[in-house]
């Protein structure tokens, strides 16, 4: 797990610590490190792998949360967001852990956002400890599936080749994309992958996927 949270550093160093010892005593902990970079896209993007979980601790309005939030999806992380505000975070992601606060800063100064990552925290090793609590997600076992082969990815612009055709990274996984329809389109747009197409510029102001909240 990576940890991030420029506004509020000590609570990312606080959450890595806690989900490096174990809740049970002589149950594994859990390997988890706090990034603190200048660029957190680039630090992220080189050390994440897919599968890898990512947790922002931060108000909704922090501009270098939110990006990252938005291009972490192509990498293949599982993106949780806690913290805390007037209103929760604009970015799709998928799981949001919330404190509605007039005043971010003193939620993060209360015991209120320890107690959250605390939580979460137990709960974790909890269902580690007891793994039937949740149900195994349904796994399609057809040759080929309309429903899966019907799926738009996030996917983040690496090269742009020519005459269309760009290579990509969506789920952690290198791809080559006709980006034709989307054109012009540079390296580190993000665009929505249907079929080997890009179908959407993402990165554009007007996208409704960079607004719409799960």
């Amino acid at each position: 797990m990576w940890c991030v949270a420029p506004q509020w550093p000590a609570h990312g160093r606080h959450v890595a610590v806690e989900f490096v010892h174990p809740v049970i005593v002589g149950k594994r902990a859990l390997p988890a490190v706090n990034i603190e970079a200048v660029d957190l896209n680039s630090a992220l993007r080189l050390l994440s792998r897919p599968g890898d979980v990512l947790l922002a601790v931060s108000s909704a309005d922090d501009p270098r949360i939110g990006d990252l939030m938005f291009r972490s999806e192509a990498w293949g992380l599982t993106r949780f967001w806690l913290g805390a505000g007037p209103t929760q975070p604009a970015a799709a992601v998928e799981h949001v852990v919330w404190i509605e606060s007039a005043d971010p800063a003193l939620s993060a100064r209360s015991g209120d956002m320890v107690l959250l990552y605390h939580l979460l925290w137990e709960l974790t090793h909890v269902v580690f400890e007891h793994p039937g609590l949740l149900e195994p997600e349904a796994v399609c076992s057809d040759d080929v599936c309309v429903t899966c082969s019907d799926q738009g990815v996030v996917a983040e612009v690496r090269t742009v080749d020519g005459e269309g055709i760009v290579q990509v990274i969506a789920a952690g996984r290198s791809e080559t994309v006709d980006a034709t329809l989307v054109e012009p389109i540079v390296p580190g747009d993000v665009v929505l992958v249907h079929a080997g197409v890009a179908i959407a510029n993402l990165s554009e102001p007007s996208s409704v996927s960079r607004t719409v909240a799960r």
